[in-house]
């Protein structure tokens, strides 16, 4: 009697009954087993402090998941008017209606096994363990027989019970006219594409919008498992070009190959031989210090050799120009890719590129996976981002907050700021706040390290007023948007010099990438060259002249700040370099890898042979060149260089060891 009551009071909405009732029942279904998720993990749900905002989050996404099973049918609705086609409208929702609610019911019956096992959502592993039915059915029937009569028992009542519930919707009548149902039908739409966006901003809802804990799990029980699966999915969809392209080797001969160079390289330790940790090896630093420096790396935003004169550049970035006599100032320094999260795996986690996305937006490297805030965290820094737009942008929230980072700030946590564009607030905003968060930290004598990202240099180019003498008439351009960047680095710098904090501090400046990077060669290799300076403490002026990589940056940080550390990057420390090293750079550009030893770059493409090529410096053009005589051994190691990181990061290796400790420097 209750589900015809039900139905009674739908008939009003015509077509539209089947969406609105299982817009509604899914909202009673996911709400109630994210209430149940939590009750169940009720410590960490209350450790986080944030148990409501975990629920209204929750339904927002809920919200996002049902809008997605409602749009597609919505799209059809019409069809509903033509003669004749009731009934099969009518049959066409009934089983839509059971399939959805059915799926989310059986993923959610399928999470408090997943989460025992994994301690988060049904994720991509969820997917990916697919690919082996026989495997993985054995798994599941020896230890998770009773999670799989739960699933399947779900799975047939859902069936059963919908079946009930949608029967009256087969004896429903067409209750709306024509006219109603074509003015009705784009509202509904248009309604249902911005509920699934659930955002005004850049970027539609994701993952990483709803990661508001540093604990993974809690920030999972947000999601619905439908939700988690689907990006999964997704993700999986831009993880399918990886390294393996360009020819094959096994992890060992790849571990081989590059011990080899290691051995022949400046500033290179070798591997240390840990069979689930190949890549890690003991750093020694080039400074002893009794009391380790704090870190601060400000990331610049495309501010590329391109907008630095004495790079060979336009004259937009002065102060830059003033600081690099103050510190180490690197000539030949090259970006590994063209995008932000590029550029912050590559400084963060000293990674180097494959023709994937970048690892702060794949699925795997979301928790265990190696950044100095986790190997500083663990010596007792507290780690900071301070970005001055919407941290969950390119998955920068949900990386950080699973890899290290104890808090984040972003646009949401300035007040009253002195501008704000389409990227959040200004630069001068920014440095501002990383500036007061420093100064408090080091007032109560707590070391850190801090992530600072601008974001006033990118399209639409705003900045405020007054601020700077325009270089180009028009002030929304790239090169008035970097000189004002440079404005609010100068700014900070000249603060940061009379505070009491700089002589305890290790700072580097460094550019993500160039604003544009393209080209007719291969690789356009003149606009992977960034600007990039290390400063503060006791650093004296130096010019490094030899080739070297953003990834060579944080093994060099952790060197000059005193830290002794096993880690698993494959970056050099500059500091034990020399200036007849020729040096190397990496640089992935869309399906192609660049391979640059000093000037001379060997190219990996696609199924296809290398090509050589030789790099003026002088014209900044790039030459191909026949091969040399040693070319089978450049490829081969250009080759073991671009396959490293990805078979790091499917066996998941590319992280701290478990079994040791990285507390060899304590601060005192």
């Amino acid at each position: 009697m209750l589900v015809r009551d039900i139905w009674l009071s739908l008939s009003d909405m015509g077509a539209l009954a089947p969406l609105v009732f299982m817009f509604g029942l899914g909202l009673v279904l996911l709400t109630s087993s994210r209430l149940a998720l939590m009750i169940w993990q009720r410590q960490r749900v209350l450790a986080s402090g944030l148990w409501s905002q975990v629920l209204l989050q929750g339904l927002r996404v809920d919200v996002i998941q049902l809008s997605i099973l409602c749009v597609i049918p919505a799209l059809f609705l019409p069809l509903s008017e033509i003669n004749g086609l009731w009934d099969e409208w009518e049959l066409f929702t009934y089983y839509w209606v059971i399939a959805g609610i059915t799926l989310l019911l059986f993923l959610e019956a399928a999470t408090p096994g997943f989460i025992a096992e994994y301690d988060v959502r049904p994720n991509r592993l969820f997917v990916e363990y697919l690919k082996y039915p026989r495997e993985v059915f054995s798994m599941l029937w020896k230890g998770f027989r009773i999670h799989v009569v739960f699933g399947l028992l779900v799975v047939a009542f859902s069936i059963w019970a919908l079946s009930q519930m949608m029967e009256p919707w087969l004896l429903q009548e067409n209750t709306w006219s024509d006219l109603r149902t074509t003015i009705t039908w784009p509202v509904v739409v248009v309604a249902l594409v911005l509920a699934i966006r659930s955002t005004l901003g850049h970027r539609p809802a994701n993952p990483a919008m709803f990661a508001i804990t540093a604990d993974t799990m809690v920030n999972s029980l947000i999601l619905n498992s439908l939700w988690s699966v689907l990006h999964a999915l997704y993700s999986l969809r831009h993880e399918n070009k990886t390294s393996a392209m360009y020819g094959k080797m096994s992890l060992e001969s790849v571990i081989e190959e590059l011990s080899v160079e290691r051995a022949e390289t400046p500033g290179m330790a070798p591997f240390l031989g840990i069979a689930d940790r190949p890549s890690l090896s003991r750093l020694v630093p080039s400074r002893k210090r009794e009391r380790p420096l704090n870190l601060v790396i400000v990331l610049e935003e495309s501010m590329g050799a391109t907008f630095v004169e004495s790079l060979g550049g336009m004259p937009v970035t002065p102060e830059l120009e003033k600081l690099k006599e103050q510190g180490w100032w690197f000539e030949r320094l090259f970006a590994t890719g063209t995008r932000s999260v590029r550029g912050i795996e590559a400084v963060v986690s000293g990674f180097p590129p494959t023709p994937a996305q970048a690892a702060v937006k794949l699925s795997l490297s979301q928790q265990d996976f190696f950044t100095l805030a986790d190997l500083l965290g663990g010596q007792g820094y507290h780690t900071e981002f301070i970005y001055g737009g919407e941290s969950h942008f390119d998955n920068m929230n949900g990386f950080f907050r699973g890899n290290g980072f104890q808090s984040i700030t972003d646009q949401h946590d300035y007040i009253d700021p002195l501008f704000t564009g389409s990227w959040g607030v200004s630069d001068e905003d920014l440095f501002n706040r990383a500036h007061e968060n420093i100064s408090a930290l080091h007032a109560e004598g707590k070391p850190f390290f801090k992530l600072v990202f601008s974001s006033s240099n990118h399209s639409p180019f705003e900045f405020p007023d007054g601020r700077i003498e325009l270089h180009d008439e028009k002030k929304a351009t790239e090169a008035n948007a970097v000189k004002y960047a440079d404005h609010a680095l100068g700014q900070f710098f000249a603060r940061a010099r009379q505070s009491s904090y700089w002589q305890d501090t290790l700072f580097i400046i460094v550019a993500d990438h160039d604003i544009k990077v393209r080209g007719e060669t291969l690789v356009p290799v003149r606009n992977f060259h960034i600007p990039a300076l290390i400063l503060g403490a006791d650093i004296e002026p130096r010019r490094i002249s030899t080739v070297c990589s953003q990834m060579d940056l944080p093994v060099t940080a952790l060197s000059l700040m005193g830290i002794e550390a096993v880690h698993p990057m494959p970056g050099r420390d500059l500091a034990m370099s020399n200036a007849a090293d020729a040096g190397r750079a990496i640089m992935q550009f869309e399906d192609n890898y660049a391979f640059m030893q000093g000037n001379e770059a060997v190219i990996l493409r696609p199924g296809t042979t290398p090509v050589h090529a030789c790099y003026d410096f002088e014209r900044r053009k790039v030459q191909i060149v026949e091969p040399p005589a040693n070319a089978s051994d450049v490829a081969r190691r250009a080759l073991a260089n671009a396959l490293l990181p990805h078979l790091l990061y499917q066996a998941r290796q590319y992280r701290l060891p478990s079994a040791m400790s990285n507390t060899n420097s304590t601060r005192k």
